[in-house]
């Protein structure tokens, strides 16, 4: 028997209307933030991983916005 969530995890998940505003709202923001870590931290390991944690924080958030109606 087929797993509901598996299922709906993997599939592909077409824009519905208002979402592609939702993520653009979500990466402008980030963007924003990004910004300011290159601006404030100095260039580290420490810094590279703020960074590629936002870009998974933007990634899984419009994740919950495609896999929920």
């Amino acid at each position: 028997m087929p797993n509901p969530e598996i299922e709906n995890n993997f599939k592909y998940h077409s824009p519905k209307v208002g979402q592609p505003e939702k993520y653009t709202a979500i990466r402008e923001k980030a963007k924003e933030l990004a910004y300011l870590i290159e601006e404030t931290c100095p260039n580290s390991r420490e810094k590279s991983v703020a960074i590629t944690n936002l870009e998974t924080a933007v990634m899984w958030a419009n994740a919950s916005i495609a896999r929920n109606k």
